[in-house]
């Protein structure tokens, strides 16, 4: 190396050693080699780090939640998990995003076979996740708790099985609950109807045990619990909390008792189906403060009596199925309904299609004894008067 040569790199090693002092902890590197000076600057890395390398780049978790994911899933027949490539995964198909936050999944109808992977968890901005009408099974981890963002689930039609998933139960900001059609099985937790729910679809699966005495004071305004293997009665508390129920579905279950006359309760209450079970006694005249029902199935059971003239009087009902039970009469009033008004199948002297006399004869649980309350007005005025005190502060 000349003497001229040396003297200026004497000098720029001067200056720089100078500015090391100046920047304090951030550093500043300095080094003398064949081609002259070199400066490194760093965050305090080791010396012996290569001046040249970057910080190595932090995985994206949804990346790594989707990723993860993908391998659990075995078939996917229509390809979506084909688009399910590199680190913009808002590019997925099925793969709802705002800014570059997933905030929605739905794979509706995409026939995958798999399961859930505790992974999820890591899409802290996911609000809603659909999964209808694929071949998922197994449980739900419990990790999914941590979707603190989450509003609707639907795991409809798929083959998850086990007990209730209670992981649901703590997701802190659903809204939308829908687990039809799948192979759940043993008793609904009571703790369910206390979640601030919308909706609570459990039906067609395989769960056993009570209604939860709770159901009434819920704050959905629909409640499928149909097509299971349900037992017990109709909880006496129904309704007593000022329900906003507008839909309940227990049909085809295996119900026994009386319908509770706290029924009148759900003033706001469109659709009441309990057909398909083995509820007896007579129809409780509050049903006539169902000012709101549209349609009522009673339908194959085992109720008798003369159907109260007051519930074919109820100002917006368009569909009464009263059929294949034991009922003995119903009044002129009932005929104004005629259109969607099915009585077959009963013990109601002069129509046609109802039960051979034999059957007649003895009437199942005849000696059932309801609790009867005055019908209306009195009925209605104090049934609204209780439900005001209820709903107060």
């Amino acid at each position: 190396m000349s003497t001229k040569k040396k003297g200026n790199n004497f000098k720029l090693l001067t200056l720089f050693l100078f500015l090391g002092t100046c920047v304090g902890d951030y550093g500043i590197g300095v080094g003398i080699g064949e081609g002259g000076v070199w400066v490194g600057g760093g965050g305090g890395g080791s010396p012996n780090s290569d001046p040249g390398s970057s910080p190595k780049q932090q995985t994206n978790p949804a990346y790594s939640a989707l990723q993860s994911w993908k391998t659990a899933i075995t078939e996917d027949p229509s390809g979506v998990l084909k688009t399910w490539v590199g680190e913009d995964v808002c590019s997925y198909k099925g793969i709802f995003c705002s800014g570059s936050s997933v905030t929605a999944i739905d794979l509706n109808k995409a026939n995958l076979k798999g399961s859930i992977v505790k992974d999820l968890s890591l899409l802290s901005d996911l609000t809603i996740l659909h999964l209808n009408s694929n071949r998922f099974s197994g449980q739900l981890p419990d990790s999914l708790r941590a979707l603190s963002s989450l509003q609707e689930l639907d795991l409809s039609n798929n083959r998850f099985s086990g007990s209730f998933p209670q992981v649901v139960l703590y997701i802190p900001n659903l809204v939308y609950l829908d687990l039809r059609f799948n192979g759940f099985t043993g008793s609904i937790p009571e703790s369910l109807f206390n979640k601030q729910l919308d909706a609570i679809l459990l039906n067609n699966n395989g769960f056993t045990g009570e209604i939860p005495g709770n159901l009434g004071s819920s704050s959905a305004s629909l409640v499928n619990l149909a097509n299971n293997r349900l037992s017990g009665e109709i909880p006496t508390s129904f309704g007593i909390s000022g329900s906003k129920l507008k839909e309940v579905l227990v049909l085809n279950n295996q119900l026994t008792g009386c319908i509770p006359e706290s029924v009148g309760l759900f003033s706001d209450i469109e659709v009441l189906d309990v057909s398909f079970n083995s509820l007896m006694g007579h129809v409780p005249d509050t049903i006539s403060c169902l000012s709101e029902i549209e349609v009522l199935n009673l339908g194959h059971n085992k109720f008798s009596g003369d159907l109260p003239d007051l519930v074919c009087s109820l100002r917006n009902l368009l569909n009464l199925t009263v059929a294949y039970n034991f009922f003995s009469g119903f009044s002129s009033e009932c005929s104004r309904i005629s259109f969607g008004f099915d009585f077959v199948g009963n013990c109601i002297p002069g129509k046609g299609y109802q039960r051979p006399q034999p059957d007649c004869s003895v009437i199942p649980g005849g000696s059932l004894s309801c609790l009867r309350i005055p019908a209306q007005p009195l009925t209605c005025a104090a049934i609204l008067g209780l439900k005001a005190t209820s709903s107060s502060p």
